[in-house]
């Protein structure tokens, strides 16, 4: 074989493996942009600012589209895939405890037999955190990834990583800090609606 057809083969060869890898880049984009469309995710802060030495929460309150529901954090079958918010932490601030409110046990079409522990409506996460003496003073921001799978009475989107940001400014222990957000933080607000 001539050294331009095997030029030409590898060409073509390369030229298909990038075809390829776009496809697969563009599938993900969509199901990123259909989950998108049908769950809508904002995060908020307890306090402001958070004090080195002081228990702080994030929540993420994600609305879901009339018709549709994302199984809970703990869903009924292994096989299912959970909600879960995944910090990922600057120094100095630590996780305590994540917080997922319970589901609600529902029957679709697809699941006459066995009900389903899912989200629908609105539900809110919470994240309890510290900021340690070795936390950053000032602005901090802290990305979150959330993995959910939506799915409606006959069909599921293919299940997706969200990227979720919350900005906060730490300040020195002892600093007072100021509640925020307390019709999402106090004891009585509802986790699943």
């Amino acid at each position: 074989m001539s050294p331009q057809k095997i030029l030409a083969r590898l060409f073509f060869a390369c030229a298909a493996l990038v075809a390829f890898g776009d496809g697969v880049r563009a599938q993900e984009m969509s199901a990123l942009q259909s989950a998108a469309s049908v769950v809508k995710e904002r995060a908020y802060v307890s306090v402001d600012p958070a004090p080195r030495g002081a228990e702080f929460q994030i929540a993420v309150v994600v609305n879901i589209q009339n018709g549709y529901h994302m199984n809970s954090h703990k869903p009924l079958d292994a096989y299912l895939i959970p909600t879960t918010l995944t910090p990922q932490l600057p120094p100095g601030i630590r996780l305590v405890e994540a917080m997922y409110p319970s589901g609600q046990v529902r029957k679709f079409s697809f699941s006459q037999d066995k009900g389903l522990d899912v989200y629908s409506g609105s539900v809110t996460l919470r994240l309890r955190l510290i900021a340690d003496d070795g936390a950053r003073l000032g602005a901090t921001t802290i990305p979150m990834s959330l993995r959910y799978q939506a799915c409606n009475d006959s069909a599921c989107l293919p299940p997706v990583r969200v990227p979720v940001t919350v900005q906060m400014q730490v300040a020195a222990a002892g600093t007072a800090g100021h509640p925020m957000h307390p019709e999402i933080f106090s004891a009585d607000a509802p986790q699943v609606r």
